[in-house]
């Protein structure tokens, strides 16, 4: 019974489920970027470069014995990358968007005029500290 329990616990602590949301949300972002790439940014990258779609761009390098063609599929290949290079900007700015955020609310907290007093208990025992550590000269 207490590998159930252990497991349990594993699986419902927050990074465990953050995680999880992580990778749907990911693998969802993909789809939408595979998509741009494919429906909206290579058709006319294609007809620019002579009406060519990527994904039929392919070397024929020879024939199974069945007759059907072996075919190295490059152009699939290019599509992957320019997926890949897609969602690596998307989550570059994502990241640094989140990053600047978070620098302008750390800023904001430091010139806070809205920050909160700091009590008498502890101003005093920071003075006391500093004498402290600074003791008087003797004359």
């Amino acid at each position: 019974m207490g590998m159930l329990r252990e497991f349990k616990e594993f699986a419902l602590k927050g990074n465990v489920i953050d995680l999880a949301v992580g990778i749907i949300i990911g693998a969802a972002f993909g789809k939408i970027v595979s998509s741009l790439v494919a429906d909206v940014i290579m058709p006319p990258l294609g007809i620019l470069i002579g009406k060519v779609n990527f994904t039929d761009l392919a070397i024929t390098l020879g024939t199974k014995a069945d007759g059907e063609p072996v075919l190295l599929r490059y152009g699939a290949f290019l599509q992957e990358v320019f997926n890949f290079l897609l969602i690596a900007a998307a989550v570059f700015l994502l990241v640094k968007v989140i990053n600047t955020a978070r620098r302008r609310m750390e800023r904001k907290a430091e010139t806070d005029p809205q920050a909160p007093e700091v009590p008498a208990e502890i101003k005093l025992l920071t003075e006391i500290r500093d004498s402290l550590r600074n003791p008087p000269a003797k004359a």
